[in-house]
């Protein structure tokens, strides 16, 4: 079973650029759509971007032109580069495949707060 582990997330203000990480273990991460998920309270988990197995990558409007994601596949690690925060954006970060019905279980997510 692959374990997701999230990182990176924090309190920042409106403006500012956090950058979140994702390790995967097992070897199969290369071979998988990857994407980073959001889950603010009361709302539904919404995927915010995915990365294809050759790079190529996709936003939700909400986020396009602010966040970036990006792959490692040696270090079966995805990135989310995230700037021009929003309080909007404010939610637990999650990693998981990506356009599937199939996903990994879960990791613990990153919270990220954008506050003044």
């Amino acid at each position: 079973q692959v374990q997701l582990v999230e990182s990176g997330g924090g309190l920042v203000q409106p403006g500012g650029s956090l950058r979140l990480s994702c390790v995967a273990s097992g070897s199969i991460f290369s071979i998988n759509v990857m994407g980073w998920y959001r889950q603010a309270p009361g709302k539904q988990r919404e995927l915010v971007a995915h990365i294809t197995i050759g790079g190529r990558t996709n936003y939700a409007d909400s986020v396009s032109g602010r966040f970036t994601i990006s792959r490692d596949n040696a270090k079966n690690t995805v990135y989310l580069q995230m700037n021009s925060l929003k309080p909007e954006d404010t939610a637990v970060y999650y990693c998981n495949r990506a356009l599937t019905s199939g996903f990994w279980s879960w990791g613990q997510g990153t919270q990220v707060t954008v506050s003044s």
